[in-house]
């Protein structure tokens, strides 16, 4: 780690005037994991079209308004398994957004991929947490700004996830990880004392109160800071509504006793945060707006009109239906989770057909699917990613330390046949049947998973220490569309099974 005085030596400090008209307040609009929702999903919410009327709504009654995005503006619907970006990043420009960071999933196609793609974002790009040199991305960020209204000056800083177990390690080579919660706090402190600013706006990719040690969550960093003024976080897809009564905790006592400002707005792009900093007072007060069909009669043709040569290959995947569901699977439902473990199986089981069991990372499941039409397009947005089987033979005792990481997580998908019971408290599975029987820490299984997970991704690093048998050449969502298209085609159903197979003592 360069030393700190080195680092902000080397620099460049962008400071924005934005005049001396009506600085009475700041207003601050953000989002985080929008994950590629530019249309509206299913359920007709969010759409980035309804987006940019807000936006554009704020800015004309308000004389000082910010744009930020705390990451993964990217994967999650055909938009970026098509495009490749390309229509996230034209709508983020057309939107005008003045910062944004990164997310894990903006790596998912390369750092070269992703610096293609920054290199032609006109936001400001903040990472204070990652040394980018000798990689494609160095010189396309800062590791913080500041922006000034009237007489206050305002630092905002970037923090990220340590990318072990997140990201693919062969998207990030050469990327130097600086510890999080260290970096947020000398980097807060040189603003405040060193740059003389106001107010300091850690923008964060590290996740509410759920990120996986050794990388602090929000209320890590918000608890263990003397510096850092308001939260703008992401990752978790956290819904943090003030509104709600059972809204999670946004307002945490930091070292010295003063309140941090914490905030998130769920995913998909539903919402838009806005923070109203009191320019007197500093104070900041927060609200969610919903972005919903109210909006579309003010649509901005202009913008529109960008989405619309994209929006005709995806229409293409989405209007080719290959199968027909009797009910509805919810993204979050066991039913959806136990369906594709199960495919993961007879996947599996197609590349060799001893396999034991079975794995999935519900994460790895992007959105449910609805009665009726099946279509090509809907499982290639529900299984997005680019990952294929593979069958490793691992270990009984390496199993259970995988089968105590999903724990820890609150329950992963497993094929018919595995049970297990956890302690939520602990994170420690408590009994793991396989086929009838108690897990034997001494025999070899064969496992069906997905490459993502075998190498040690979503911090399932116990399956490292497995031995790859055997690998399908396909993507995973083709293998589930061949799949689904083979029973249709012989007037079979799916045999649904709703319980929970890995659950809660």
């Amino acid at each position: 780690m360069k030393p700190l005085h080195l680092l902000f030596a080397s620099c460049i400090t962008l400071l924005i005037s934005c005049g001396n008209a009506d600085n009475n307040r700041l207003v601050i609009l953000h989002t985080n994991d929008t994950h590629s929702q530019i249309d509206p999903d299913d359920k007709d919410r969010g759409g980035i079209l309804r987006r940019k009327v807000l936006i554009d709504s704020v800015r004309a009654v308000e004389k000082n308004v910010l744009l930020i995005d705390a990451g993964d503006i990217v994967q999650g619907t055909l938009y970026f398994t098509l495009f490749k970006g390309e229509v996230e990043r034209k709508m983020m420009n057309e939107l005008g957004y003045d910062i944004q960071i990164l997310g894990n999933h903006e790596f998912d196609n390369g750092m070269e991929a992703l610096a293609d793609q920054y290199s032609q974002t006109n936001a400001i790009k903040i990472s204070s947490n990652y040394d980018f040199n000798g990689t494609p991305l160095e010189g396309l960020f800062v590791p913080y700004t500041i922006k000034e209204y009237g007489k206050r000056r305002i630092g905002f800083i970037g923090i990220n996830l340590r990318p072990d177990g997140m990201i693919n390690a062969n998207n990030c080579v050469g990327i130097k990880y600086l510890d999080a919660l260290e970096t947020a706090n000398n980097t807060s402190r040189y603003l405040k004392e060193s740059e003389h600013v106001d107010a300091v706006i850690a923008i964060t990719h590290v996740g509410y109160s759920e990120a996986q040690p050794p990388t602090p969550s929000d209320l890590d960093i918000a608890r263990n800071s003397k510096d850092i003024d308001i939260i703008i976080g992401g990752h978790t897809h956290t819904f943090i509504n003030p509104e709600d009564d059972n809204c999670p905790t946004y307002k945490v006592p930091n070292l010295n006793g003063d309140t941090v400002l914490v905030t998130q707005t769920g995913k998909g792009g539903r919402f838009l945060g806005e923070i109203t900093i009191d320019m007197e007072s500093m104070k900041p007060t927060y609200r969610l707006i919903a972005v919903n069909s109210r909006l579309d009669n003010r649509i901005d043709s202009v913008a529109s009109e960008i989405i619309v040569p994209y929006r005709n290959g995806v229409d293409s995947l989405m209007s080719v239906p290959i199968a027909h569901s009797a009910r509805a699977f919810e993204q979050s439902g066991a039913a959806l989770l136990n369906l594709v473990s199960d495919m993961t199986l007879l996947t599996g089981r197609s590349l060799d057909p001893n396999v034991d069991l079975a794995i999935m990372n519900k994460g790895g499941i992007r959105r449910g699917i609805p009665e009726g039409d099946v279509t090509k397009g809907l499982i290639i947005t529900m299984l997005p990613f680019t990952n294929h089987v593979i069958v490793l033979d691992i270990k009984g005792s390496d199993l259970s330390q995988a089968f105590d990481v999903m724990a820890s997580r609150h329950g992963d998908g497993v094929s018919k046949g595995v049970e297990i019971t956890y302690d939520d408290a602990t994170g420690q599975c408590t009994t793991i049947k396989i086929n009838g029987k108690p897990i034997n820490p001494n025999k070899i299984y064969r496992v069906a998973t997905i490459d993502y997970l075998a190498n040690g991704g979503d911090y399932m690093v116990p399956l490292t220490n497995g031995t790859v048998v055997a690998r399908s050449n396909n993507i995973l969502y083709d293998d589930v569309i061949s799949y689904l298209t083979a029973i249709t085609q012989k007037g079979e159903k799916l045999n649904v099974d709703d319980n929970e197979r890995m659950k809660k003592n």
